[in-house]
């Protein structure tokens, strides 16, 4: 379903709990307030779009379902404890489908991979590829499940409120060679191209350079081999629509349609929100899940930022962006997998071109969502809904997508239409295209990154922007441009680290 602004959810009964205001309704910023409702704050939730979730929201046309973005749930647990947190279950509310195989990986060279939770199948599939890497595949993974315990546990909601704070984990970082980038990493341990390539491409779902992003992150793989990938049924959104119905069912109060101007402050403290209406929110905390470089750069005065001043922001490395096409066809393709990896004949000169060079390249590598494989009632009876995603140069780069977005889609087109999908360009009924200007309009992302800061390593842990701001009292941070980064895992552990950092409410409500 879609939330529309609803009048009533203007006006909440006095009472005395602190309040907490929320700019943005994206997955950080949902469970933001999930957890600070049942710590006993007032929270009021404020988005300029039309309903919940982010860049995960979903939207129908023409009798299709789609996903806007975050298709895969990796750690549903994460997800679980927001409806534990209100005495229910989600899986009454939004059942998930576990994924075997998680995805199918199918190379230039027309080879491909299946990824599973299961390790023999996966030993399988490296066995048929590469034999001579099997041994090394084993180590890798070995390796990584005691990184996984020694560092991802550790890290991923913990706040760094300091430089020393980092000793916790320096000897975990250093054990996992954090100083490699992960395709480094990936390389001591297989020789095979292909299977570099599988190990490594994960980084392009939070933004990242393979070969410039810290070997931390190549965590991310055995993320999926311990909790596995999942499908929420009805759409990514459905889990943002959940989580708003649990804000409610507390008392919060979620206000679409409006767009927040600035956060008010009271020399260095926030004291709530001003809206392009006018209008003044009160508050005793402000959470913004907007892009950690807007908040700073857009809703702060320069004067009261002393760590992210217009210059670091300026400077600062910023992730790629993404080109999507949704679309729904008249006819199936049953034998194309839910999830889907389509490599182009580059790897590395790509990414380049993405992140260094910044132009858009004539080939791509795409990634393939088609729902309907695990929820038929996402399209039409007999027809398929689809999204494809290619990674691109966010808008630092020369590209005009006033210009270039549909040669661009139609070349996409013309690549599945000659492989996966064959029939395609006769078969497509309903058609919606999201370009970089999106992320950095509608969106508002600073240069219309998908992701926000890049992660590598002088932009991670302690040296990204923390949930507890280093500039303003009483203003947090949460989501993808925040520690400890990208991907729905990440970001719902964004909110999870305000248990620790932000005040009690019964504290708050006694000063």
């Amino acid at each position: 379903m879609t939330i529309a602004p609803n009048p009533q959810h203007f006006t909440v009964e006095a009472d005395d709990r602190p309040h907490a205001v929320i700019i943005g309704a994206g997955f950080g910023g949902l469970g933001a307030a999930v957890r600070l409702g049942a710590r006993g704050y007032r929270v009021t939730v404020v988005d300029r779009l039309s309903g919940p979730g982010g860049r995960g929201r979903g939207f129908q046309q023409d009798g299709y379902t789609f996903d806007a973005g975050p298709t895969l749930v990796t750690a549903p647990h994460m997800f679980e404890e927001l409806w534990e947190l209100c005495g229910k279950r989600m899986s009454d509310h939004v059942p998930l489908v576990a994924m075997d195989p998680f995805y199918r990986v199918i190379f230039a060279d027309g080879s491909t991979f299946e990824a599973s939770q299961d390790t023999d199948k996966v030993r399988a599939e490296v066995a048929r590829l590469s034999p001579a890497d099997l041994a090394g595949w084993d180590r890798y993974m070995a390796r990584g499940e005691a990184s996984l315990r020694e560092v991802y546990l550790r890290v991923h909601d913990t706040p760094f409120r300091t430089i020393w704070d980092m000793s916790v984990v320096l000897g975990g970082l250093v054990r996992l060679e954090a100083y490699h980038t992960v395709y480094g990493l990936v390389s001591r341990f297989v020789k095979d191209e292909r299977l570099r390539q599988v190990l490594s491409f994960h980084q392009l779902f939070i933004g990242g350079n393979p070969f410039a992003a810290s070997a931390f992150y190549s965590l991310i793989t055995h993320l999926e081999k311990k909790w596995g990938v999942h499908f929420a049924m009805g759409g990514t959104s459905r889990l943002a629509d959940g989580i708003a119905d649990l804000i409610r069912d507390q008392g919060g109060v979620l206000r679409f349609g409006e767009d927040v101007q600035e956060i008010t402050l009271k020399g260095r403290r926030a004291t709530g929100v001003r809206l392009a209406s006018g209008e003044a929110i009160d508050a005793d905390i402000v959470v913004s899940n907007a892009d950690s470089a807007f908040t700073y750069g857009r809703l702060l005065p320069s004067h009261a930022r002393r760590r992210w001043s217009d210059r670091k922001l300026d400077r600062a490395r910023y992730s790629m962006s993404l080109f999507l096409w949704y679309f729904g066809t008249s006819r199936q393709w049953p034998e194309v997998q839910h999830h889907t990896i389509l490599m182009g004949p580059r790897y590395r000169e790509l990414i380049e071109d993405i992140f260094v060079r910044k132009v858009l390249a004539t080939d791509f590598s795409l990634y393939l969502h088609r729902p309907t494989a695990t929820d038929p009632s996402m399209a039409p009876p007999g027809c398929d809904s689809f999204y494809v995603l290619s990674p691109v140069p966010n808008l630092q780069g020369d590209a005009d997508w006033t210009k270039v977005a549909e040669p661009y889609r139609r070349a996409i087109e013309e690549r599945l239409d000659q492989t996966l999908l064959p029939g395609l360009k006769t078969s497509v009924v309903t058609s919606r295209t999201v370009t970089p200007l999106h992320f950095r309009d509608t969106l508002l992302s600073p240069h219309g990154a998908g992701f926000g800061l890049e992660p590598v390593l002088t932009q991670s842990v302690y040296f990204r922007p923390q949930s507890c701001s280093d500039d303003i009292d009483g203003l947090y941070l949460v989501g993808a441009g925040t520690h400890p980064g990208a991907g729905l895992p990440a970001v719902l552990a964004s909110a999870k680290i305000l248990d620790k950092v932000v005040p009690d409410a019964r504290l708050l409500a006694r000063q």
